[in-house]
C-alpha cells in the first residue's frame, strides 16, 4: 500500500459541519466521539478532492470515478479522516501559542508510521497545569496560568514543520509551539473554539428573522489526513491535485471566504513542497 501524508493549514475559518448541537451553540463543529477533538470526516474530504478533481484537473471527471469512486463500484484512492495536530489559542501574555498534547503527538506518530513514513521526536509528558514552551516562568492561555516546564523538543518541532507548507509560518513553529498535559487540550479543544453570531435581517424592517450562532476551527489550525493507493496512484493523484494549486475548501460557507486550507504533501520520496 502506498500512502502520502497531507499536511493542512488552514488559511481561513473552517466549518466542518455535522457536529451535534448540545447547547447554545446551533452549528458546532464535528467532532470526534471518543475524545471530542475537532475533526474532518473522510467522507468530507473526499468529497473535496473529487471536486477538485472534477473542476481543475484534465479529464477530471474520468479521473474522480477512477480515483473516488462511483454509485456501482469503489474507488482507487483510500481517504482518511483529517486530524488536529495543532490549535492556536490566544495567550494574554504575547502571541497566539499553537497548543498539541501527548496523546496528539502519539497518535501522529503512530500515524506517520502506518504510512510508512519516518518521525524523529520522542513523546513529552508534561504535568497538568504545566507547558513546554518557549518563554519565562508562567503564561496565559485563555483565561488559565500555566506554568512553563521547559521548551519542546527540537526533533518534534521538525517534524510538525513538514505538515505547515509555508517556510515563513512555519518558521514561527519554534517560538508558538506549546505542549499541555493531554485533559488540559481536551478543555482549549472543547471550550476554546471560535463562536459567531450570524443572523438573517427582514429586507424592510432590518429586524432579525433568524440569529443563530456558528463554531469554527481558527484560521492556523493544522491538520492531517492519509490518502493511500495501491501501486503510485496515491502521489499520481495528489500531484495532480496540488502541484500547481496547492489549496483546497473543505466544509461550509465557502462564500463567505471559510473553509481553505494549504496542502503540503509528505511521502518517502519527497519533502515538504513549499
Amino acid at each position: 500500500m502506498n500512502s502520502i501524508l497531507l499536511g493542512m493549514l488552514a488559511e481561513t475559518a473552517i466549518h466542518p459541519g455535522t457536529g451535534r448541537s448540545g447547547g447554545v451553540i446551533d452549528l458546532p463543529v464535528a467532532r470526534e466521539a471518543a475524545t471530542d477533538y475537532p475533526v474532518i470526516a473522510g467522507s468530507s474530504l473526499k468529497g473535496a478532492l473529487r471536486e477538485k478533481t472534477e473542476s481543475g484537473v484534465e479529464n477530471g471527471k474520468a479521473l474522480a470515478q477512477c480515483w473516488f469512486g462511483k454509485p456501482d463500484s469503489a474507488g482507487a484512492l483510500l481517504v482518511s479522516d483529517a486530524r488536529i495536530v495543532l490549535l492556536p489559542v490566544r495567550s494574554l501574555t504575547g502571541s497566539y501559542r499553537w497548543l498539541t498534547c501527548p496523546h496528539i503527538i502519539e497518535r501522529l506518530q503512530r500515524d506517520i508510521r502506518r504510512a510508512g513514513l519516518q518521525c524523529g521526536a520522542g513523546i513529552p509528558a508534561p504535568e497538568k497545569g504545566t507547558v513546554l514552551t518557549h518563554g519565562s516562568e508562567g503564561i496565559y492561555l485563555e483565561e488559565r496560568r500555566f506554568t512553563i516546564a521547559g521548551h519542546p523538543d527540537a526533533h518534534l518541532v521538525a517534524d510538525l514543520r513538514g505538515l505547515i507548507r509555508h517556510d515563513d509560518t512555519a518558521a514561527r513553529l519554534e517560538r508558538t509551539l506549546a505542549v499541555v498535559h493531554d485533559d488540559d487540550f481536551a478543555w482549549f479543544a472543547r471550550y476554546a473554539l471560535p463562536v459567531q453570531a450570524r443572523n438573517v435581517l427582514d429586507d424592510n424592517t432590518k429586524q432579525s428573522l433568524n440569529l443563530w450562532y456558528e463554531e469554527t476551527l481558527p484560521a492556523d489550525t493544522v491538520m492531517y489526513a492519509i490518502v493511500a493507493s495501491r501501486g503510485d496512484l496515491a502521489r499520481q493523484a495528489v500531484d495532480s491535485l496540488f502541484q500547481s494549486d496547492p489549496y483546497l475548501q473543505i466544509g461550509g460557507n465557502e462564500t463567505v471566504g471559510e473553509g481553505w486550507f494549504a496542502v503540503s504533501i509528505i511521502d518517502k520520496k519527497a519533502e515538504p513542497k513549499s
